[in-house]
């Protein structure tokens, strides 16, 4: 893979566990980290060498932003490829593994993001046994994702920004933290998944095509960040208890019904662009009016008919209400996007009950 002056370093009359970018175990290489990552180096170009699913003793491989092409390491097929010229067969060579050694089991940290990968995931990286981290963001890849064994022990799954299509897949492992599937072309449901991933801090299935309803499990959830935006869930929002999740992103979706007062300790709450019809509930507007955690509440784009809120009443700074293009009069002091519009409120004629 050539790219910027990196591999300059690399004189291979010397010992490899002395490259930029390697790191050895002893004699075996047990991490790469290739590339120059300060701020404005150039990335590396070519294609991964399949060479690289050989490696048995390699516990993390990750590659800075860049061009790389070719797909992601195979590693159950590099076993019969052809024979590595005789000076990469050296015991700490970046192609070494020992006969009988499985390649890549001790592979914990992929990182491929921000290239130019492309092809479907291998299902063989899904089997891998000591895989924790898989980042392969922003990258050129397609087909489906592949299943997961529940016993795996998979903590992160960055996929986003990628072109794969199919469903997500119900057997995800239980123990996953983290899960970014955002911008890709993901259909069908996950109210079957969802509930069984009951350590989630970060999810964020936004942009795809996903349907059907959000179990009321999610909101209690352990999450940061909840972002389901610009899919086409649908169904009434009920989370069982109080939501404390920081971020709530629930936008240009078909979720109905009405806004549920259990959301009033999210601290910023995107509702807009659904179908969400009744009064805005009095503890949301409690928390934004009274310095409450909720520092954000779009509700813009719904049905919506009334907020019981004094016109004259002013909003705490750093607060943010918008109302916009619902069944009523906003409060004239809502600041909004300009994204929002510039119609204050929906045609009568579209609305089952209007208020003035």
């Amino acid at each position: 893979m050539p790219g910027s002056s990196f591999f300059d370093g690399w004189d291979f009359t010397a010992d490899p566990c002395g490259f930029p970018g390697v790191f050895c175990d002893g004699t075996r290489v047990s991490a790469l980290a290739l590339g120059d990552p300060r701020a404005g180096s150039p990335g590396l170009t070519g294609r991964l060498d399949p060479a690289l699913g050989r490696l048995s003793a390699l516990t993390e491989l990750s590659l800075v932003p860049g061009r790389v092409q070719g797909g992601p390491p195979r590693h159950a097929r590099v076993l019969h490829g052809p024979p590595l010229p005789r000076r990469q067969q050296e015991p700490h060579s970046p192609a070494a593994s020992p006969t009988g050694s499985a390649p890549l089991s001790s592979l914990r940290t992929l990182d491929l993001s921000f290239n130019q990968i492309s092809g479907a995931i291998p299902p063989s990286l899904a089997s891998l046994p000591s895989l924790t981290n898989l980042i392969l963001c922003h990258n050129q890849l397609s087909g489906g994702i592949p299943t997961f064994p529940d016993s795996s022990p998979l903590l992160r799954l960055d996929l986003k920004h990628n072109a794969l299509s199919g469903a997500v897949p119900a057997t995800l492992p239980s123990q996953l933290q983290y899960l970014s599937l955002q911008s890709n072309h993901l259909t069908g449901r996950v109210d079957a998944v969802l509930p069984r991933l009951t350590r989630l801090n970060f999810l964020d299935l936004s942009m795809n095509q996903l349907d059907g309803p959000i179990p009321s499990s999610v909101f209690a959830l352990p999450l940061s960040v909840l972002q389901l935006q610009r899919n086409f869930f649908a169904g009434p929002v009920q989370p069982s208890s109080d939501v404390a999740i920081p971020v709530v992103d629930l936008s240009y979706n078909r979720f109905w019904g009405q806004v549920s007062p259990l959301l009033a300790g999210v601290g910023q709450l995107y509702l807009n662009n659904n179908r969400f019809t009744g009064d805005v509930p009095a503890r949301l507007v409690q928390e934004l009016v009274g310095s409450g955690g909720l520092q954000l509440l779009y509700l813009q784009h719904n049905f919506l008919t009334g907020i019981e809120i004094s016109p004259s009443s002013s909003l705490p700074s750093g607060v943010s209400l918008c109302l916009m293009y619902n069944c009523m009069v906003p409060p004239v002091y809502a600041p909004c996007p300009i994204k929002a519009g510039s119609q204050n409120t929906r045609p009568a004629d579209q609305c089952p009950e209007w208020r003035g």
